[in-house]
């Protein structure tokens, strides 16, 4: 009987150990996610800045013929030479960033899509972009592709990089240099560069709501961290 009363006794106090360590344990991840939450998370309008991502379209149609997928990127992937495109404008805050603040979203009519496509070739992408990103904006459809149109503006593509003839191995700082030579007043604070495995992917750069380039450290933890990306050239480059 004593030993039975020794372990009835005992297991409640292994419980609440347990119970404790789960808790010390769950407290820097709860903190983590709070820091990470914004107060104003996806109240449409409420951020800080943006990030313009502009794609390099050769790495993303080569990665989507390695996948299977040059099918399904047709419109981006087929004989035109693209080189830099629009992924989108995304909205911001300091810390984190807001997404689908509108469920369902406003319709996004036919001829505003259409009108993007010399930016942005490729209709999901559109439509995507607005329901993720457009939306938190607190603009409505046209106004918000408007805006993608005047922060595309905003930036100058340095020349080198319009018809990229041949493979182009390059660090993301050399990169990042080029463009802030060609682009009065965007400093290394406001641009980053991001890559897969070995291919640039997209150059993002840092603006403010009245499209002004815009300091944003924040952004500059998810840049790519190798010495050299391969930049594949621009079709019929």
């Amino acid at each position: 009987m004593m030993l039975h009363s020794q372990v009835f006794h005992t297991f409640p106090v292994l419980m609440l150990r347990l119970a404790i360590s789960l808790i010390f344990l769950l407290i820097p991840a709860f903190l983590a996610s709070a820091v990470a939450q914004d107060r104003r998370q996806n109240a449409p309008g409420e951020f800080d800045f943006y990030v313009l991502a502009l794609s390099w379209s050769p790495s993303f149609c080569e990665a989507a013929a390695e996948r299977g997928n040059a099918g399904r990127s047709q419109a981006q992937c087929s004989e035109r030479p693209f080189s830099f495109v629009v992924h989108g404008l995304w909205p911001q805050y300091d810390r984190g960033y807001p997404e689908y603040c509108k469920r369902p979203s406003p319709r996004l009519e036919r001829n505003v899509m259409v009108s993007m496509l010399d930016l942005m070739p490729a209709p999901g992408l559109i439509y995507n972009e607005w329901d993720k990103h457009g939306t938190c904006t607190g603009l409505g459809t046209r106004a918000y592709f408007e805006t993608i149109r005047k922060a595309r503006a905003a930036v100058k593509i340095p020349e080198e990089y319009l018809q990229l003839a041949q493979p182009k191995m390059i660090a993301p700082e050399e990169l990042e240099a080029a463009f802030i030579k060609v682009n009065p007043g965007l400093s290394a604070s406001a641009i980053s560069v991001t890559c897969d495995t070995r291919r640039l992917a997209e150059v993002r750069i840092c603006m403010n709501k009245e499209l002004q380039f815009h300091s944003c450290q924040e952004n500059d933890r998810r840049a790519c961290r190798r010495d050299q990306v391969l930049m594949p050239p621009v079709r019929g480059g």
